[in-house]
């Protein structure tokens, strides 16, 4: 598989954006200990465990698992699960918030990676997204183009109305512009890079899985102002994942 450098920024934004801080908060141990990890997963080994009455920092939060601070220094991940039966210094019950389809709705930002099909190429985009109001946010997002003639980018922002927030799987409508560069492979001197503005239109869903996970799918027509004078329809399909928070 070709790595490109889309797929190392995706990588890197993808990852970043999962963890929240949850800086400043301590709790007491109450089962009798918690098992920390070497990672956010049930996966990575476990190399320490905090005992019962032991005061743990909690430094960040990614999704189900939580970086802690023991009181020796020891730190690593550990389960909400656990977590969920530890207590406040005061002795009252601790809660941890669980990623909701409540928190769905009312998302603000939402980051994601697609992929599929550009006029016969394969696309690979990274984008993010704000919400502006209830039905309306707005995106920005980069692409990459693989094809076998040709490859490119392209940059673009857009408006999306989505119809019906409140449901899980919500339809929206988007309508943007951007640049688009192509870069043919062959050799002869007809063969110039173009760079051309871009107007589009679009239609899709969103879909919340689980936690801060959803699933969104979306076809996408561009128009493409060439310099030539000489206007291209370009169909694109794409389907992915992303977070929100």
């Amino acid at each position: 598989m070709r790595m490109t450098w889309l797929t190392v920024l995706v990588f890197i934004a993808f990852i970043g954006t999962v963890a929240a801080e949850e800086d400043g908060q301590y709790v007491i141990v109450a089962d009798p200990y918690v098992e920390l990890h070497t990672g956010p997963g049930s996966t990575f080994p476990i190399t320490n465990v905090i005992e019962r009455g032991e005061e743990v920092e909690v430094v960040k939060r990614r999704t189900q698992w939580f970086k802690v601070r023991g009181p020796r220094d020891q730190e690593g991940w550990a389960h909400i699960d656990q977590m969920e039966m530890t207590l406040q210094p005061s002795g009252a019950e601790v809660a941890f918030p669980r990623s909701t389809i409540a928190e769905f709705r009312e998302r603000s930002w939402e980051v994601g990676v697609l992929a599929g099909d550009f006029g016969g190429a394969t696309v690979l985009s990274a984008y993010g997204g704000y919400g502006l109001t209830k039905h309306l946010s707005a995106e920005i997002e980069a692409s990459q183009i693989l094809g076998d003639f040709s490859d490119g980018w392209s940059a673009t922002a857009s408006l999306v109305h989505t119809f019906v927030p409140e449901w899980r799987v919500s339809p929206f409508f988007l309508l943007g512009t951007g640049i688009i560069e192509i870069d043919p492979k062959a050799t002869s001197a007809e063969a110039e890079d173009r760079s051309d503005p871009v107007g589009i239109v679009g239609v899709g869903f969103k879909a919340y899985l689980s936690e801060r996970f959803m699933f969104r799918a979306e076809y996408r027509n561009l128009v493409v102002f060439s310099s030539r004078n000489d206007n291209e329809d370009v169909d694109e399909w794409k389907a992915g994942f992303a977070v929100f928070f």
